[in-house]
């Protein structure tokens, strides 16, 4: 099925199919017991790799086990734990207005809604997409993050660069109940296979379906 000779949305739920027998377990790759524990795991993985997130968020939730805990504390104790995932004076102030709005407006429970998530410290479409997905099983859109923008354009399934127009120009390819997955996939093969300098194009299960854009 080379690429071209079918139409979008053919391409795309083949390119799904593949990467769905390559990955039959999609999960997110931070460690998380809840929908806060995936929101401030999410938040700290902004620049840095969830490696890294994954060695920090024990020591902050032995810190700040509850929201309460976190609405709290102290922004500079924050900072201090969450420092080595970079970026640490914004994601501090971040995760302790979106506690401390947890609390006053939603009752101590992290909303269940795009449009609530989205007014919560440091959380905007992405992180709300994938808490919304993994934490509560709601697919309100497709998190876009570098992998999904990178692979995306080079399978010719977007134009763009901009996450809101390309999880625009995604939503269309598949089902409702792929939303969740298809970021996953393409997170996982852009890690393995598709690497944004060096991608190994030689024996890539995509080649046939992919049209290479942006690449020499």
């Amino acid at each position: 099925m080379p690429a071209g000779k079918t139409s979008q949305r053919d391409r795309a739920q083949a390119i799904f199919a593949a990467l769905a027998a390559r990955y039959p377990a999609p999960a997110p790759a931070l460690d998380y017991t809840n929908a806060w524990s995936l929101l401030v795991a999410t938040a700290l993985a902004a620049q840095c790799t969830d490696a890294r997130v994954n060695k920090v968020t024990p020591e902050f939730f032995r810190r700040w086990p509850q929201i309460a805990d976190v609405a709290q504390a102290e922004v500079a104790d924050i900072e201090e734990v969450v420092r080595s995932t970079g970026f640490f004076h914004n994601k501090a102030k971040n995760l302790k207005a979106a506690a401390e709005r947890v609390m006053t407006v939603y009752g101590g429970e992290v909303p269940r809604s795009m449009g609530e998530l989205v007014t919560l410290g440091g959380v905007a479409r992405k992180t709300a997409n994938i808490v919304l997905s993994n934490a509560f099983g709601i697919n309100e859109g497709i998190a876009v993050d570098t992998h999904v923008t990178r692979l995306a354009f080079r399978l010719g399934l977007t134009e763009s660069s901009d996450a809101k127009v390309i999880e625009r120009d995604l939503m269309p390819f598949f089902d409702r109940s792929q939303w969740a997955d298809i970021n996953h996939y393409l997170v996982f093969f852009g890690r393995e296979v598709c690497d944004a300098r060096k991608p190994k194009c030689d024996g890539c299960p995509l080649a046939a379906l992919c049209p290479r854009k942006g690449l020499k």
